[in-house]
């Protein structure tokens, strides 16, 4: 299969960001009806949430495209570099630490660090072990 256009490649990255940062604001929603405005606002929980679930779908993302080679570059510039690239949020994250620190919440500003990350990369992994579990 040949490489998509720059206009569909441009095309694919622009729709996928769109649904993305969509699905991004959703989750913030999602937590707020959940949980209330007043404990939504205290702690990250959607910017969490969503890097955690990006990390897994890259994961799962990345074991499928390396099965498929050059026939899933659409995929990965749609769901890739678009909706994932939409959807997590490590600007934001950045930004909610740092909010965090100047409210003094150093501590909780450290465990938001490690446990963003710690998660992440492990779920990146599980996407990985379970795409190589699909493979085998």
């Amino acid at each position: 299969m040949s490489q998509p256009s720059f206009l569909a490649s441009s095309l694919f990255v622009a729709f996928g960001g769109g649904l993305g940062s969509w699905l991004r604001y959703l989750a913030g929603l999602a937590w707020t009806s959940a949980i209330g405005p007043v404990r939504a606002g205290a702690f990250p929980y959607g910017t969490l949430t969503v890097n955690v679930v990006g990390s897994l779908a890259m994961g799962v993302l990345a074991g499928w495209l390396l099965l498929r080679g050059t026939e899933g570059e659409s995929a990965r510039l749609l769901i890739g570099v678009g909706v994932l690239g939409g959807f997590t949020t490590f600007s934001s994250f950045s930004l909610d630490t740092i909010a965090l620190v100047s409210r003094g919440q150093v501590g909780l500003a450290a465990f938001y660090v490690a446990i963003t990350l710690i998660a992440g990369f492990a779920a990146l992994f599980a996407g990985l072990s379970i795409m190589k579990g699909v493979a085998a």
